[in-house]
C-alpha cells in the first residue's frame, strides 16, 4: 500500500512512518516544520533529541534501505497539496498535519484565527485535492475524542440510532467541544462528511484520545530515529508531562481537585488502530469514525499510576494538584465505546499493559532529563482569560 502521511515530522507522524515501512509499505510524507516553530514559541522542546529534518531523513535512509518520499510544505497551499496527492498518488492518506494543542488555542485571538485557518482550510484544501487527484484513497483524518465533550451518558462511535416523535433514524453524535481547538476539528468532520457524501470520497475519523510514550516495537531505542517527546504544559499530554516531571523530581501535576475522566492510547497501540483503519477503507460515500483508546482513567488516578510505576524503578515522584486552567466541569460518567476497532482485531493491552509502558517510558527517558525544561511544565494558559499567570498549587 501506498501511505502518505500528513505532517510526518511530528510525534505520530515520525512514527508511524517508521511502523509502516516496517510492514513493507510504500511511505510518503510532507511537513512544513511548524510543529517545531510552535513548541519553540512556548518555551518548550522535545525531551528526546530530534535530528533536522534533512538528517532524520538520511537517517531513515539508511535504516530502511530506501530513501522517503518527502516533501516541504503546507496544507494551506491548495497548488501544493493537489500536486503532492496528484505526484504521489496514494492508496491510503494519514492527515495529522494540524496544530493539535488545545490551550495554545485558547491563548489569545491570534491563535485561535491560526487554529482554524491551518486546520479547517487545511482540511477543506485536501478533500478537493483528493476530489481531482486521487479519490478512491482512503483518508485517516486525526480527530479527537474531545469533539464529543464529556457527556452523562455513553458516547457512541460518530453515529447513533435515534427514536425522535415516532420516527427513527441515524444521526450523528452531539458534540460539544471543549476549546477553540476541539471545534477546529468539529468542522472538519462536517466538512469531510459532506464532502464524503458529495463526490463518494472515503475516510475515517480517528477519535482519539490522548496518545503516550516513546516506543512503537521492543527493543534498543535508535537515537537518530527517535520520535518527538513533548512535555510542556501546551503541546505535551498531561501523562507525558507526569512522567517527565517523575523522572526529573518535580511533583506531578494534576489540575483541579476532581479526577476528570479520559480515555489513553500508548504509542504503539496508536500505531497498530492507525494500521488497522487504513487497512479495512470504507465504502465511497461513507465517512466512518473509530473511537480509538485503551482504557478510561481519571487524571488523578493516572497520577498515581505513573507514581507507582516510577517508585517500580527507583524513583520517588509526589503528587501535588494545580489549579485547573481549564474551564471544566465535574465528571458524573465517562464511557466512550470503541467496538469497531475491536472486531478489525485490536485488543488492548489493559491496565498493566499501560502500567508497562510507563515504566520502559521513564527509563527510556532518564539519559535525557537534562533536555526537559522545568519552566515549561505549569500552565498559564487560561480558559476565561487567556495567557497569564503560572497555575498555583493547591493546599493539600
Amino acid at each position: 500500500m501506498k501511505v502518505l502521511i500528513l505532517g510526518i515530522d511530528g510525534y505520530l507522524g515520525w512514527s508511524l512512518a517508521q511502523h509502516l515501512v516496517s510492514l513493507g509499505h510504500e511511505v510518503g510524507g510532507i511537513d512544513n516544520g511548524l510543529r517545531r516553530m510552535l513548541v519553540m514559541s512556548v518555551e518548550g522542546g522535545s525531551a528526546t533529541p530530534i535530528l533536522p529534518t534533512g538528517q532524520r531523513l538520511a537517517a531513515f535512509e539508511k535504516e530502511y534501505g530506501a530513501p522517503l518520499w518527502f516533501r516541504h510544505g503546507d496544507m494551506k497551499d491548495y497548488g501544493f497539496v493537489y500536486k503532492v496527492l496528484a505526484d504521489f498518488q496514494p492508496d491510503g492518506i494519514v492527515d495529522l498535519a494540524e496544530i493539535p494543542a488545545a490551550p495554545w488555542s485558547m491563548a489569545c485571538l491570534s491563535n485561535v484565527v491560526d487554529s482554524f485557518t491551518n486546520n479547517v482550510v487545511g482540511t477543506l484544501n485536501l478533500s478537493f485535492a483528493m476530489k481531482e487527484a486521487c479519490p478512491e484513497a482512503n483518508l485517516i483524518k486525526l480527530g479527537t475524542l474531545g469533539e464529543y465533550g464529556s457527556p452523562d451518558f455513553d458516547i457512541a462511535e460518530g453515529y447513533f440510532e435515534v427514536e425522535y416523535h415516532g420516527r427513527e433514524g441515524t444521526v450523528q453524535f452531539p458534540k460539544d467541544g471543549p476549546s477553540f481547538y476541539h471545534l477546529t476539528k468539529i468542522a472538519d468532520t462536517q466538512n469531510l462528511i459532506f464532502a464524503c457524501k458529495t463526490w463518494g470520497l472515503r475516510g475515517i475519523n480517528i477519535a482519539q484520545g490522548p496518545v503516550f510514550g516513546l516506543r512503537i516495537a521492543d527493543g534498543p531505542l535508535r537515537e537518530p530515529l527517535l520520535t518527538r517527546f513533548d512535555t510542556d504544559a501546551v503541546f505535551g499530554t498531561c501523562i507525558n508531562r507526569f512522567m517527565a516531571q517523575a523522572v526529573i523530581g518535580e511533583p506531578l501535576t494534576p489540575y483541579g481537585t476532581t479526577n476528570q475522566q479520559r480515555a489513553w492510547l500508548p504509542l504503539r497501540e496508536s500505531m497498530e488502530c492507525l494500521t488497522l483503519a487504513l487497512e479495512n477503507p470504507p465504502e465511497p460515500g461513507v465517512f466512518d469514525v473509530f473511537n480509538q483508546f485503551n482504557q478510561v482513567i481519571g487524571v488523578y488516578t493516572l497520577a498515581e499510576m505513573v507514581q507507582e510505576a516510577g517508585r517500580e524503578i527507583g524513583l520517588d515522584p509526589q503528587i501535588k494538584r494545580l489549579e485547573n486552567p481549564r474551564d471544566e466541569k465535574p465528571q458524573a460518567w465517562y464511557n466512550p465505546l470503541n467496538d469497531k476497532l475491536r472486531r478489525l482485531g485490536y485488543q488492548p493491552a489493559g491496565i498493566e499493559g499501560l502500567k508497562r509502558v510507563m515504566r520502559e517510558t521513564m527509563i527510556d527517558l532518564i539519559p535525557f532529563k537534562d533536555r526537559i525544561k522545568r519552566e515549561a511544565l505549569i500552565p498559564d494558559i487560561w480558559w476565561t482569560s487567556g495567557q497569564g499567570r503560572k497555575a498555583e498549587f493547591l493546599e493539600p
